[in-house]
Order: structure tokens, then C-alpha cells, then sequence
């Protein structure tokens, strides 16, 4: 099943309004108190993407900076209900400074598209900031250093649906060693927010066998999408 198999007829959504930061439905989505150690906002105070943002220029808090071109911070909707979360950037997005931007990225824009969103209603965003030289897995103390401000991105947007790429970004949010084929499939809580994970973009390029398993947990992403915008 090539990625032009992707089914391109999902349920037909309703219109996408943009939502307040500051809602919060009764089931607790979207409430972020209690995200310890990772610099919860204040009471009363908003922690904004452009912020966060200016907390890493320049930023020099692990080795990695020493070999990037640019900070990849993220792009998308800062209001986003949608939120996916990547590894870290690669060669093509270490040049252009945007997640996903490289042959996988083209491969995660037609997913995104085959549920019927664009990537200007969602956030794309990664786990770590900087590319790892040779495109290794990110190091324990790379880790540390940047996923604090990926949690304050999550602040910000206050997404409800989280989707995980690949098993390096949905054991890193979930804290587990679990394999992504046992994680996927199913909704994960992660502070009360829904995650899903499934199969990186890069991984599906080499085995596209897998994007049937994908495109499983993209309906399941759609449809729970549906139910928050019909509400």
C-alpha cells in the first residue's frame, strides 16, 4: 500500500474554529497543573509559544548545538487540537529550521491530509531542538536538556489529541520501554491528554507495509477529532 493509497475520503469533518487557549472542557483535557519539573505556568499566567521560543536562541544547553544550522522549534496552528510529536530533526529540517520538512515530512503532510486536516490545523513539533550528528537517536542528556520545553510548548497549545511518531517520541512521552507496536493502536493518557502512538513517517518509507497499521490509528485520531469539533 504506497502513501497514494492512503484512503483520501475520510468522513467529512466540521469547519475547524479556533479555539481559546484557555478552554478547558469538563473532562479535564487540556489542563496542564502538575507537569513537575518541567516549569509549569504560573496561576493566572499564560506561557506563550513566542516565549518559549525566545528562551532558546542561542541555546546551548547540550552538545548538539554545536553541529546545528538552526533551533527546529515546531509550526503550525498554536491553537491546535492536533498535536504530533516527532524525534528530532533531520538533515533537511537542520537547513530549513521546520519539522518535517524532508521526504518523511511530504509523507506526514499526505497522512495528515487523508484525515481531511492541512498542517496549518495541527502542530508539528519534536522532542529534541537540534539534529543529532549523523542522525543517532538522541542521547539521555540531550533529552534532558531540550524535552522541558517541548512540556511548555504542550502548556501553550493545550492540544487533546497527542499523536506519538515513531517509538522514540511516544516512550519519551509516556516513560516506557515498551515497543511502539505494543503502544500503538490505542489511546494513552498523558496528563490527562489523549496520545496515540504510531509509526514514524521515516519508518514507513522504508517498510510501507506498516501504513496500514497508520492508517488504523489516523482514523482513530479523525474520529475522536470529530467528536471535539461536533461538540
Amino acid at each position: 500500500m504506497g502513501i497514494e493509497g492512503f484512503p483520501t475520503n475520510p468522513e467529512k469533518r466540521d469547519s475547524v474554529t479556533k479555539r481559546s487557549i484557555l478552554s478547558i472542557d469538563n473532562s479535564g483535557v487540556g489542563v496542564y497543573e502538575g507537569l513537575s519539573g518541567y516549569g509549569e505556568a504560573k496561576a493566572g499566567s499564560l506561557i506563550t509559544l513566542e516565549a518559549i521560543r525566545k528562551e532558546l536562541v542561542d541555546c546551548k544547553r547540550c552538545k548538539l548545538h554545536s553541529g546545528r544550522r538552526n533551533i527546529v522549534f515546531g509550526t503550525g496552528n498554536e491553537n491546535a487540537r492536533l498535536l504530533f510529536v516527532g524525534e528530532g530533526p533531520g538533515r533537511d529540517e537542520d537547513i530549513k529550521g521546520e519539522p518535517f520538512v524532508g521526504k518523511a515530512g511530504q509523507l506526514l503532510t499526505r497522512i495528515i491530509n487523508a484525515i481531511n486536516l492541512n498542517r496549518e490545523e495541527v502542530y508539528i513539533a519534536n522532542i529534541i531542538k537540534c539534529r543529532p550528528p549523523g542522525n543517532r537517536d538522541p542521547e539521555p542528556d540531550e533529552i534532558k536538556a531540550c524535552e522541558p520545553f517541548l512540556t511548555k510548548q504542550i502548556q501553550a497549545i493545550k492540544p487533546e489529541i497527542i499523536c506519538a511518531l515513531g517509538a522514540f517520541a511516544a516512550q519519551t512521552l509516556l516513560k516506557t520501554d515498551e515497543k511502539i507496536s505494543k503502544l500503538r493502536g490505542r489511546f494513552h493518557s498523558y496528563h490527562s491528554v489523549k496520545l496515540i502512538p504510531t509509526y514514524h513517517p521515516a519508518f514507513l518509507l522504508r517498510n510501507p507495509n506498516f501504513k496500514r497499521f497508520v492508517w488504523e490509528d489516523m482514523q482513530m485520531i479523525q474520529k475522536e477529532y470529530l467528536s471535539l469539533t461536533s461538540n
